[in-house]
């Protein structure tokens, strides 16, 4: 997205060098992410919407600048498209008996993205893609998306706002980036606001009071997780004060009720997550629980 944009390539390559460095590397299967149809795409987005995006894939070496903070290359598009691929293909393997838990390394992220709007670094809504193409390919109808990104994911919410098959759950810094979700009040959304500061322990205090028994009431068939990084204590672009371990911990918690009600199954896709060394240790910690 330009010299400087924090949602960067060398992301993905931190993540990659630590899970190589630990050793945890060569115990993943690890799969290319494909291309996601124009019909999966649609099944969450508008269609003008997804033509506007296509559209606007500029020339090479230029910069098309979607809204003030995200931007396209002549690469973005196809990223993009592999990105809510990936997903698509987590369901596939999950729901095919083929894997049980399954990890999206991927970028541009997608939670911000609503159903006719780009915006926060994201052009589709990744993880909305893969549910929703759980809910019209596999006939579930439970289906529980967990988002632990430091900023509220509002696309999630636009787009599934309206659907009860899908409960969504979220902590989030408030007051901040998007100034929303601490006002929604709706069935299908338990969303926890955390003011600037937030440590470990009252982090925890609030997914114990409010995630954990509406997860288990709700009983989710697949559990997907907006898994953003940026709430760690080191990531300075926003004032949560996470630790490495507090990523382990809430993916245990999730990783029980998963094996409760949902056969094990989750998925989880990358969104957030900027100072790289942070990045690369947390999605450790999530990966080591969910690989046990």
């Amino acid at each position: 997205m330009g010299a400087g944009h924090p949602e960067r390539p060398e992301r993905l390559a931190a993540i990659k060098d630590r899970l190589i460095a630990s050793g945890l590397d060569i115990l993943l299967h690890h799969y290319e992410a494909p291309l996601v149809s124009r019909e999966q795409l649609e099944r969450v987005h508008d269609p003008k919407y997804v033509d506007s995006i296509v559209e606007q894939s500029p020339q090479p070496g230029r910069l098309a600048w979607i809204d003030p903070d995200t931007a396209m290359n002549e690469h973005s598009l196809n990223a993009a498209l592999r990105a809510a691929g990936a997903v698509v293909l987590g369901v596939d393997l999950l729901m095919s008996g083929k894997e049980q838990c399954a990890f999206c390394n991927v970028r541009p992220p997608g939670h911000h993205a609503e159903h006719n709007r780009a915006m926060g670094f994201c052009f589709f809504n990744n993880i909305a893609v893969g549910a929703a193409h759980a809910l019209q390919h596999y006939g579930l109808q439970r289906i529980a998306i967990v988002d632990f990104d430091v900023h509220y994911g509002n696309g999630t919410e636009d787009i599934f706002r309206a659907e009860p098959r899908v409960m969504v759950f979220s902590t989030f810094q408030h007051p901040f980036y998007p100034y929303s979700g601490a006002d929604t009040h709706l069935p299908n959304m338990i969303n926890v606001p955390l003011p600037a500061g937030t440590r470990s322990a009252p982090y925890r205090e609030a997914v114990e009071q409010y995630w954990l028994p509406a997860l288990r009431k709700f009983k989710p068939e697949l559990i997907m997780i907006s898994a953003g990084f940026d709430a760690h204590c080191d990531d300075h672009m926003a004032g949560l004060c996470l630790v490495d371990e507090d990523y382990a911990w809430v993916t245990r918690h999730i990783k029980n009720i998963a094996a409760e009600t949902a056969q094990g199954r989750i998925i989880s896709t990358l969104e957030g997550g900027y100072e790289l060394d942070a990045l690369g240790r947390s999605v450790h910690a999530h990966l080591a629980v969910l690989a046990d």
